[in-house]
């Protein structure tokens, strides 16, 4: 882990999607971070210590999803299947399939495994088995301000992480979508899919795959706006939690009354031509009970002096 001093930064962004805004300014305290997102290697240690079984192997409850053919009722989760030809972006389920046996360990589903990918983000993980592993771990979830605070490294205001250009002297400098999004991935960065932990230059504060490679769960509910109150000058809130918990639910599935929680960082299926949420101001929603092969986690320690090391 890594100590990331507190301070006051501008959260947030005003320039491209609505649910960045407003640009507000927030205080954080000062904490430990990993210095990468939790590996394979990581998580299968903590599933060996604990024997947790993660979301994606388990059988869903009929009761919790009303409606639901019940052939689709099976352990799995949620597989980037790119199409070969071009096809509509507003359809998302055209590159995005339910695989039957997709978990952590098998994170393309049945035949594949994560040999060979130890110091690669685990992958397949809902937000409560990130909170498992942090408690194991003695750590916590970041909230969405101290992930964006950490991922400017210090640069107050600017576009990336790493300044105001995306690949800065054609630098690649994340694991993000190069090509036409979702058929064709030209991998002028190297990747097709995750990439391992580090492979790029760590931020300002010495933390690394902090934007794209996976998008990485925090503790908040999701808000479809920052709150606007929070951009008067006198009111700087200090270490946000954010939204309410009833207010998460998803507008478009009413019937569905499953929180939804913040993502943040992007991962490498971000692409210019779709997916501009390779910022650290960008934010998703993700619902608690979904797991996906491009959303994995790191954790945080909440102490005032110190030192910690893993």
């Amino acid at each position: 882990m890594v100590w990331i001093p507190g301070g006051t930064f501008r959260m947030g962004s005003d320039k491209h999607y609505p649910e960045e805004a407003p640009v507000h300014r927030v205080a954080v305290d000062s904490l430990w971070m990993d210095t990468t997102p939790v590996t394979n290697r990581q998580f299968r240690e903590f599933v060996r210590a604990t024997g947790h079984v993660t979301f994606a192997e388990k059988r869903p409850d009929p009761k919790d999803y009303p409606g639901a053919l019940p052939h689709m009722l099976k352990a799995g989760s949620l597989v980037f299947s790119p199409p070969d030809y071009p096809i509509n972006l507003n359809d998302w389920s055209q590159w995005w399939s339910f695989v039957f046996g997709a978990n952590w360990r098998r994170p393309y589903g049945p035949g594949s495994s994560i040999k060979g990918l130890d110091d690669h983000p685990v992958v397949h993980v809902t937000c409560a088995d990130a909170e498992a592993y942090a408690r194991w771990a003695g750590k916590e979830l970041p909230t969405e301000a101290e992930w964006e605070y950490a991922a400017r490294g210090g640069l107050d205001g600017a576009e990336f992480a790493w300044g105001d250009e995306l690949t800065p002297g054609g630098r690649h400098m994340a694991n993000t979508w190069q090509g036409e999004f979702p058929f064709r991935n030209t991998r002028e960065d190297g990747y097709e899919r995750t990439s391992p932990v580090g492979a790029y230059l760590p931020n300002g504060y010495g933390l690394y795959d902090m934007i794209g490679n996976v998008w990485e769960w925090t503790s908040d509910f999701y808000a479809p706006k920052h709150p606007n109150d929070a951009t008067k000058p006198c009111c700087i809130p200090q270490n946000p939690r954010g939204g309410r918990e009833e207010a998460s639910y998803d507008p478009c599935q009413p019937e569905i009354r499953i929180p939804r929680k913040v993502l943040k960082g992007g991962s490498h299926l971000c692409a210019p031509s779709y997916c501009r949420r390779y910022r650290p101001a960008a934010r998703h929603p993700e619902p608690v009970d979904t797991s996906t092969s491009h959303v994995g986690f790191r954790c945080v320690v909440r102490e005032a002096t110190g030192a910690r090391g893993t």
